[in-house]
């Protein structure tokens, strides 16, 4: 367990920018300016992107890692809306939004209400980005993050289920912002391509969206190299094919005509 008088915590960090192997390190622990929450990290996970990180993606330096769940132990500043803060807050089991504005710039400063936080966090500018963009990350002891930025973790599920919050949320986004068209009389055909973990919640999410609109045919494909893989899903209202299974090489574009 954490000790939560140190000043100093253990850290995975990139050292500099396209530092291939990134080291353990002593670091100084963070303090939560106001309205921020420190939490400690229970879980953290690891994404492609972080491994992309590794190889110079981004020029980042700093502690890596932008998927949680951890606990609120405290709430930056003072006065009456920080004590509100701190009893909603402390000892929370949370995820979190990884985007960070920046408060300052004009879009930040339209959109501070509850209801268009999440512009602020998105469009900003100057934003940061947890783990990805000036702010350090989740593969530490604890971090830092606003409390508009935090989510509540009910009961009922479990730190490892929690972790993938994040990616999982990046494939919500795709349902959220409309791209996929459920027109009855057109629908989009989707290929998703890849059976890893974003690509899993991808094919779980449209899967689960297409089913809700009530269509017998036609549904989103997830292609993928591992049959165990496709299996996770194939109760989630999506097809599964095998990559081996769809290429033809006397096609033009090395693809079965049935899968074109």
């Amino acid at each position: 367990m954490a000790d939560t008088s140190a000043t100093t915590m253990l850290a995975f960090s990139i050292l500099k920018p396209g530092d291939t192997e990134g080291k353990v390190t002593t670091v100084p622990k963070p303090v939560p300016q106001d309205g921020f929450a420190l939490v400690r990290v229970l879980r953290a996970g690891v994404c492609n992107t972080d491994l992309e990180i590794l190889q110079g993606y981004m020029g980042f330096h700093g502690v890596l890692g932008h998927e949680f769940v951890g606990i609120v132990e405290s709430i930056g500043g003072n006065g009456k809306d920080v004590d509100e803060l701190k009893e909603k807050w402390i000892g929370k089991r949370v995820c979190g939004d990884i985007n960070v504005g920046c408060a300052n710039c004009e879009i930040c400063h339209e959109t501070l209400d509850d209801k268009c936080c999440q512009m602020s966090r998105n469009h900003c500018p100057n934003r940061t980005v947890l783990g990805i963009l000036n702010r350090n990350g989740t593969m530490a002891e604890y971090l830092t993050l606003p409390t508009k930025n935090l989510h509540v973790v009910p009961d009922e599920i479990s730190d490892e289920e929690a972790v993938f919050s994040e990616p999982l949320a990046a494939a919500c986004r795709i349902v959220e912002q409309n791209l996929v068209s459920y027109d009855p009389e057109r629908p989009d055909a989707v290929a998703i391509l890849g059976d890893g973990k974003l690509g899993l919640m991808i094919a779980e999410v449209l899967g689960r969206e297409y089913a809700k609109h009530g269509f017998t045919s036609g549904k989103p494909i997830l292609f993928g190299k591992h049959q165990h893989k496709l299996d996770l899903v194939k109760q989630s209202g999506v097809d599964g094919r095998m990559v081996s299974e769809c290429q033809d090489e006397k096609a033009f574009n090395g693809v079965a005509a049935e899968h074109a």
